[in-house]
């Protein structure tokens, strides 16, 4: 583990700590999780865009012209 010192202003320290204990975490567990989702988000983001780069839209396009067209099944309907 890596010890990191991070300095926050007190109105986002206090609701940093009211949160964690809300949730019955640590401060330290409550960032930990929290950055663990942001950098997951970008990173599935940057996932995405690399796969969006690579796409063939031809392809995606015949792919599409394969599909039935019929009504909806019930409850899929477009509101």
């Amino acid at each position: 583990m890596t010890a990191l010192s991070v300095r926050l202003p007190e109105s986002l320290h206090a609701q940093l700590k009211q949160l964690a204990q809300q949730e019955g975490v640590s401060i330290n567990q409550l960032i930990v999780l929290s950055v663990a989702e942001k950098v997951s988000a970008l990173r599935t983001e940057d996932f995405f865009r690399e796969r969006a780069a690579k796409a063939d839209r031809a392809a995606f396009l015949a792919v599409l012209d394969k599909a039935p067209d019929v009504p909806p099944l019930p409850g899929d309907e477009r509101p």
